[in-house]
């Protein structure tokens, strides 16, 4: 059995079909369907069982599958909305729940792959996994910064593979159900059809209007990647998981306008809310990823915006 957190989410119900496609079928997919909207991303999926959230955190507090074989979990299941000021709930929800998790799989020598996150970084531009450059701009950030810390305590003494894979700004088929928080692809793609115009923020932190860049990172390269470690069990630490290319929005936008072969760019103020509290520039940095002997090859903002736009229009 594989376990997936999160697995009705953006990236855990692409990583269940990733699964279903080398013939996993016996997973069970973990996740809160509160916003009930998120069983859309399930119905192509193959799984064994579902479980809400608290019932399995209570299940594993119990031993409750001691009797069956795991062969590895990848925590996905987090709240990934970067405007949530609640630190309380944020830190419950993403930094406890996963040391829970973390020490079930560490008592058990079980396989862990979770879900870290670029916004570690705040705005620093190195882009290392290291302590030095990270400083996050919301709590969001330093949920997932705290882990990381968490498992850099317990390294040199893991009984099983744990992995933190450090998302850059990740796009692709399932998001729909995140609101705002889905990626500016998504919403330039429902702008174009709403109303024939994309919208891009105007400039800020010295970027041209719509300069700003980041890098995106299409959801089937994250899957793979997950897999790679899957594949790969002697492996553990936390590695940067995006292309190691930056670009600009105005690139997403293009590549949109491209694809409808319509359509015009338009350019909105700066939202008052975020400055100060927004990365204006992220590129992952590879070299500890490569250093694995991983050598995946990610699709730029064009090839995958292409895919994506395919995906959603079809």
């Amino acid at each position: 059995m594989i376990i997936v957190t999160g697995g009705a989410g953006f990236i855990g119900s692409n990583l269940v079909l990733g699964l279903n496609q080398r013939g996993y079928d016996d997973i069970l997919v973990v996740d809160n369907l509160t916003k009930g909207i998120k069983y859309k991303n399930l119905v192509n999926c193959r799984i064994g069982d579902y479980l809400d959230k608290k019932d399995f955190i209570a299940k594993i507090q119990q031993g409750f599958f001691l009797d069956k074989t795991i062969e590895a979990i990848f925590h996905q299941g987090a709240c990934s909305a970067t405007t949530e000021w609640d630190g309380r709930y944020m830190m419950d929800n993403n930094y406890e729940y996963t040391k829970i998790i973390f020490h079930y799989c560490q008592s058990h020598k079980i396989p862990l792959i979770y879900a870290s996150s670029a916004a570690v970084y705040g705005a620093d531009t190195n882009f290392k996994e290291q302590v030095k450059y990270e400083e996050p701009l919301n709590v969001y950030g330093y949920s997932k910064f705290q882990f990381d810390q968490y498992l850099r305590h317990y390294q040199s003494e893991l009984t099983a593979q744990v992995v933190g894979l450090r998302y850059f700004n990740v796009y692709g088929p399932h998001e729909e159900h995140k609101g705002s928080m889905a990626s500016v692809a998504f919403h330039l793609n429902n702008q174009l059809l709403d109303s024939g115009v994309v919208r891009l923020f105007e400039g800020c932190d010295g970027y041209g209007n719509g300069e700003q860049q980041r890098d995106f990172v299409y959801v089937g390269d994250v899957v793979d990647i997950n897999l790679w470690f899957l594949d790969n069990p002697k492996i553990s630490g936390i590695y940067n998981t995006g292309t190691g290319r930056s670009q600009s929005f105005n690139d997403v936008a293009n590549a949109v306008l491209k694809y409808h072969k319509k359509g015009k760019l338009e350019y909105i103020p700066f939202p008052q809310h975020l400055k100060g509290c927004y990365q204006s520039y992220t590129e992952a940095n590879l070299e500890q990823l490569r250093s694995t002997g991983c050598e995946y090859q990610f699709k730029s903002v064009e090839d995958g915006v292409s895919l994506y736009m395919e995906w959603l229009n079809k």
